[in-house]
Formats: structure tokens, C-alpha cells, sequence
């Protein structure tokens, strides 16, 4: 979701290829060999395999509306960082507790509640945003793993105290960004008509 985003902020056109994971196409693991998604082909022959990294790609080409500020660059890139090694882990084991019997799903959430609360926090002080009082790279690149933990039970986080996390949730599914990245596509097999995304 957060490569699609970068994509569709940016404006920079590619050829969008859907996959199911349970049955990859040959030639996306002849380019990417570990399998996951997403998955940028350059023109180049290179490939970009992660996608924060598509991001920064995209952002590189077109940043209309500043996501990525020079001054405040190093707090971006360290919040993601957080994100992405210390919350990540926890939700997947929250979102997928039946694989992690250890402890109980209720452990999990609890885990994730420790970021809920210093995105809070941070909501409070800025406006409804991440590092400054507008938008960021950092808000769009945590935004995806916040609803991905907000919709394991969404009866619960929509109840629990967390107003700005939730107002900022709610203002991101209703903005028109997120519903050019939503429309469902068709499977892609070899020979497929090409897709254009954005």
C-alpha cells in the first residue's frame, strides 16, 4: 500500500502487475528471487525490492507537496525506522496471534498500544500529523500498518482512547489518495494488457 501511495502522490506512471503470493509469477522471482511484494522493475534493468525504498524513489522524482522536508529528513527516516522494526513485528504477530500461541492475541494488541500512544502524542502536538503541523513521508509510510492494526478489530480500536490516532485514520481512508490505490485488479499473468498506475 505505502509503494502505491508513494506512486500515486508522485505521479510517476508505472505498469502495475498484480500478484497472489500464493501462486507468484515466474517473472517476478526471475527479478526478485525473495518473493515479496512490492517489486519496482526500472527501465535500467535495477530493481527495487522494499517498499519505504520505493518511496524514496518516487519521492525523488516528484515531491509536489513536500513529504519529505530537508530539515526534518533525519526524524522522518528514524520514525519509519521505529515503525518498521519495533511496532511491525508485534502487529504481525497480533494480526496472525493463531501462529504465535505463546501468549494470548490481547498480549499483542497491548505491545502495539506502546506506538499508539507516542503517535498520540505526537498527533496532539502537531496539528493531526506526524513531525510538523502538515503531511509527511513519515505519516504516509506508518499510516498503512496502523489500519492494517486498527482492522484486526476494528469494534475495538474505534472504542478505545486513542481520538487522534483515530481522527487521523479516518481523514487518511477518506482521502482521495487512498481511493486511487484501492480499485481491485485482475491477476496478472504473461501476456496480460498492461495496466497504467497511477
Amino acid at each position: 500500500m505505502r509503494a502505491r501511495l508513494a506512486l500515486a502522490y508522485s505521479g510517476v506512471t508505472t505498469e502495475l502487475r498484480e500478484v497472489v503470493l500464493k501462486d507468484k509469477p515466474q517473472a517476478m522471482l526471475d527479478i526478485s528471487p525473495k518473493g515479496t511484494v512490492p517489486v519496482l522493475h526500472l527501465q535500467d534493468g535495477s530493481v527495487i525490492d522494499e517498499s519505504l525504498d520505493i518511496m524514496f524513489w518516487a519521492l525523488a522524482k516528484h515531491d509536489p507537496d513536500h513529504w519529505l522536508p530537508t530539515e526534518q529528513d533525519e526524524q522522518i527516516r528514524k520514525l519509519i525506522e521505529i515503525n518498521d522494526t519495533e511496532f511491525k513485528p508485534w502487529l504481525d504477530k497480533y494480526k496472525y496471534a493463531d501462529r504465535h500461541p505463546e501468549y494470548p492475541q490481547a498480549y499483542y494488541r497491548l505491545q502495539c498500544e506502546h506506538w499508539f500512544k507516542e503517535l498520540e502524542t505526537r498527533l496532539a502536538k502537531n496539528q493531526g500529523w506526524l513531525i510538523t503541523n502538515t503531511e509527511t513521508l513519515a505519516d504516509y509510510a506508518i499510516l498503512p500498518f496502523i489500519r492494517q492494526c486498527a482492522h484486526v478489530d476494528l469494534q475495538w480500536f474505534e472504542s478505545a482512547e486513542y481520538p487522534q490516532l483515530q481522527q487521523w485514520l479516518s481523514r487518511f481512508k477518506e482521502s482521495q489518495l487512498f481511493s486511487r490505490i484501492m480499485p481491485k485488479f485482475i491477476k496478472w499473468e504473461p501476456g496480460s494488457t498492461p495496466i497504467s498506475f497511477p
